[in-house]
């Protein structure tokens, strides 16, 4: 098997491309041939070693990616041979030929969704999913403001509040962004890099403000996210690169609320309900992963620099 193995913390060219012996499910396994695995920003925070956990070394980075069920040990018979799955995590890292799972890291992949789309799953729809239904509440008749809709995380925010009844505002910055944002459902789009588009959104709600703010970029957005909401607003925090400050009064006079969240914190209860979800909406069409950038396996480095560049269009993916 081929593999992405770092031996040290570092930039992108840390990651090497290595040849090993293919792997084997042993009890409570599930053994996959990795079609295609996604990269997200949090895969190069955790190869820098600025994540909050951090991972033995050396170690194969990468949590999403889609394939065929090649092994099946003992206790892991929930699926079959040759099925073809998306992968919610791994045990040995999806930037790979070939990746061991656990049971509950492994999801029925629908015929009408491509591998390379399998891969833009678990990271970004998981947490739009958690984000905008488990904490913010987000429900049929709100209204909600999509920062950063044109990246994988925003794309799948979009869609899925669309199909839930959802008055979508989506912001990119770039007019490539824009008209992806605008064909995944957003029923407006903003220039986030126009001066004053912050009055335009307020404009958009008739000056009532924004029930749900999904905010990838706290850092640069929350003080004038917080001036956004309506009375009861909530702000999701996704994403976050440095410090901000926020006058506390301006969530104060709206009873607003700033949640923050984190994927890795969901509990079994929410893992269940998010990936019924995420089957369902994939299955009948209204969830659509969309695919921005095809990166070789050995391009790893390539693909975490893009990643991070600003103007983003859809999910990046590694083909090994």
């Amino acid at each position: 098997m081929e593999a992405i193995r770092i031996h040290e913390f570092g930039g992108p060219e840390v990651m090497n491309l290595e040849t090993g012996a293919d792997l084997q499910a042993g009890p409570g396994q599930i053994l996959v041939d990795i079609r295609a695995a996604g990269v997200n920003p949090v895969d190069t925070y955790i190869r820098a070693g600025t994540y909050a956990m951090k991972p033995d070394l050396p170690f194969t980075p990468g949590m999403d990616g889609a394939g065929t069920v090649a092994e099946v040990g003992d206790d892991a018979a929930h699926v079959s041979v040759g099925d073809r799955v998306y992968l919610a995590g791994t045990l040995t890292g999806s930037y790979a030929s070939q990746a061991l799972c656990s049971p509950d890291q492994v999801y029925p992949l629908p015929d009408n969704v491509s591998f390379t789309q399998g891969a833009g799953i678990y990271v970004p729809y998981a947490t739009a999913w958690r984000g905008l239904f488990q904490r913010a509440g987000g429900k049929a008749g709100e209204n909600v403001l999509v920062h950063g809709a044109s990246g994988g995380v925003g794309i799948a925010a979009v869609q899925m509040a669309r199909a839930a009844g959802m008055t979508v505002i989506g912001t990119a910055g770039s007019e490539q962004g824009a008209a992806l944002v605008e064909e995944q459902g957003a029923h407006h789009v903003v220039d986030h890099n126009v001066p004053g588009y912050t009055d335009k959104i307020m404009e958009l709600t008739g000056g009532l403000g924004v029930d749900v703010i999904m905010e990838m970029l706290a850092n640069v957005n929350l003080d004038k996210d917080l001036n956004m909401l309506a009375y009861g607003g909530r702000v999701v925090v996704i994403g976050n690169r440095g410090v901000i400050e926020i006058n506390p009064r301006d969530a104060m006079a709206r009873d607003a609320s700033i949640l923050g969240m984190v994927l890795l914190l969901a509990s079994p209860e929410d893992l269940v309900g998010i990936h019924a979800g995420l089957y369902a909406g994939l299955q009948n069409g209204t969830l659509k992963p969309v695919v921005g950038k095809e990166f070789p396996l050995e391009d790893a480095a390539r693909a975490h620099a893009a990643v991070m560049e600003p103007g983003a269009y859809g999910k990046i993916v590694l083909i090994p």
